[in-house]
């Protein structure tokens, strides 16, 4: 029996649902008041939770022995066996009598038994509960279902059939669809680029009060499969499988991102690249192969003129500068050199037409190939799967799960490629609208793009920057492979407009990757050059 002086205080866990006042006091004593209620939401296996802290430091300010620490269960002071025994030596000392309407704790040695079967019981279950916690999600996670926190972009909603489902949480999801192709298109040429994009994006979430994103949740990002429609948790054996929810990009993207990460690191484009000088960067000293510098120089009338200039230190042409009309006129005269006549593009584009036809007439053939690769890959990844069996050595088992987990990057990417060789096909006009429209008016796009547009135009045409010469004026530029088969043809030299099989792969790859480029840039940034005709 409790002292009726006592005053009480009630500690409540996460799952305690009655209403502290309506609990019976069945320890034979009468309570004058409620001081306190105090409640906690952290994990029971824990002794250092904000509620229990709480109420330990209020017991502390108070007479001792003054008040009762009241529990639904003994569960709800904890559920770890060392857990329990450290809070209620705790309350002890804080001055609390601990007491609980369905335990009796006393000292005697049958009470303390009890006490103790009932505090291992209660860890149990919090065990056991953590157990089938883990085996559902594992068995989802299994069954191509993400089962952890929602990743930005998305959103979990119930679909019939399925529990919760990952779906397109927007204008997250675009937004971070734009910048994940733009960095496996080379739109973007570093992880810092896609990181300025982003944090110019007025609804995606931000990491530090100043509105910026950290690099490591941009690599996360860049490298989690789960944006490709996939899942896997390596922590609990499962290897990367198909996912039920739709992927922001294809797989072979995202093969394509961890190349771009493994491969050479890249200058990320300067922030002080502006419309003022879009060539910065682009244009390279003649004597040094380094970027020129831009800027401003006021005359003795006051009026500003802009300039080039090369800024590396012990180079002949070092700080001389070139008036921008200049490199930019002589630029702008080869992008005019590189637009063809509506009349050569006409013939240009028929030309292009037979070897996509033949490539369409091919396309049945390419999916037979495609499901023999797929095959070949499953045999494999079942021999390697034999293997392990069989291997005792960790180290070898350690080499053929490696293996496997390359194979099934391939099968994936072979599937996905497969799938979309049964799609309807299109013509090429259809297939590669932005890309021929680019490819017959380069010029015309430049004089009327944005800075962004101009910046694509530079990636696209150029295969690497162009050097200037102060005497000479440009070099001969690098182009991209469409436009040195433009300037193969001629109305005049018919005998030359013909691709063979290799040429015209390698065309069509090139005109693809334009195509999902362009498409990056919206309607605006496209806005002239001819137009195209349906076939």
């Amino acid at each position: 029996m409790i002292c009726s002086s006592l005053k009480r205080l009630f500690f409540i866990s996460v799952s305690f649902r009655r209403s502290p006042v309506q609990t019976e006091d069945t320890s034979g004593g009468n309570v004058n008041e409620v001081a306190q209620v105090f409640r906690d939401d952290t994990s029971g296996s824990l002794t250092s939770r904000p509620g229990m802290q709480a109420m330990l430091d209020y017991l502390s300010g108070q007479p001792g022995g003054s008040h009762a620490v009241i529990i639904d269960d003994i569960s709800r002071l904890a559920r770890g066996l060392m857990a329990h025994f450290e809070l209620r030596m705790k309350i002890m000392e804080a001055g609390g009598v601990l007491v609980s309407p369905s335990v009796e704790f006393k000292e005697d040695s049958d009470s303390q038994l009890v006490e103790n079967l009932l505090a291992s019981v209660s860890q149990h279950q919090r065990q056991k509960n953590g157990e089938q916690t883990v085996n559902r999600m594992r068995a989802r996670v299994q069954n191509g279902y993400w089962v952890f926190q929602a990743p930005v972009g998305y959103r979990y909603e119930r679909s019939s059939g399925n529990g919760k489902l990952l779906v397109r949480d927007e204008p997250n999801a675009s937004a971070l669809q734009e910048a994940l192709e733009g960095y496996a298109s080379g739109r973007f040429a570093a992880p810092v680029e896609v990181k300025r994009f982003l944090e110019r994006q007025p609804t995606f979430p931000k990491d530090l009060p100043n509105g910026e994103i950290r690099n490591q949740r941009i690599f996360e990002m860049l490298t989690r499969p789960v944006y490709a429609g996939y899942v896997q948790a390596p922590n609990w054996g499962i290897g990367l499988r198909k996912g039920k929810h739709e992927g922001l990009i294809s797989f072979e993207t995202f093969e394509k991102i961890q190349a771009w990460l493994k491969s050479t690191a890249k200058a990320p484009a300067r922030k002080d690249i502006n419309a003022d000088s879009p060539l910065r960067g682009f244009i390279l000293c003649a004597d040094c192969d380094k970027p020129l510098s831009a800027c401003w120089s006021k005359s003795h009338t006051g009026k500003r003129h802009p300039y080039y200039l090369c800024p590396t230190k012990g180079c002949a042409s070092y700080r001389k500068s070139v008036k921008r009309e200049e490199i930019e006129g002589a630029f702008e005269g080869v992008l005019q050199g590189l637009q063809p006549s509506e009349t050569l593009f006409g013939l240009v584009r028929a030309m292009f037409k037979d070897p996509w036809d033949m490539r369409i007439a091919q396309a049945n053939q390419a999916g037979k190939m495609l499901k023999a690769n797929i095959a070949g890959l499953e045999k494999q990844i079942e021999t390697l799967l034999d293997r392990i069996v069989e291997s005792g050595n960790a180290s070898v088992i350690a080499a053929y799960e490696k293996r496997i987990s390359r194979l099934e990057r391939e099968k994936a990417v072979a599937e996905e490629r497969l799938a979309a060789n049964g799609k309807p096909r299109l013509t090429l006009e259809e297939s590669f609208e932005l890309a021929l429209r680019f490819l017959s008016s380069p010029w015309d796009i430049w004089k009327t793009t944005d800075l962004i547009g101009k910046r694509t135009v530079l990636r696209l045409a150029f295969l690497e920057p162009v050097a200037y010469c102060r005497k000479q004026g440009l070099r001969t530029p690098n182009l991209a492979f469409p436009f040195k088969a433009l300037g193969g043809f001629s109305i005049n030299n018919c005998e030359m407009a013909h691709l063979d099989g290799e040429s015209s792969n390698s065309l069509f790859e090139v005109l693809d990757e334009w195509e999902r480029h362009l498409a990056q840039l919206g309607p605006e940034g496209l806005r002239c050059g001819h137009d195209q005709p349906s076939a």
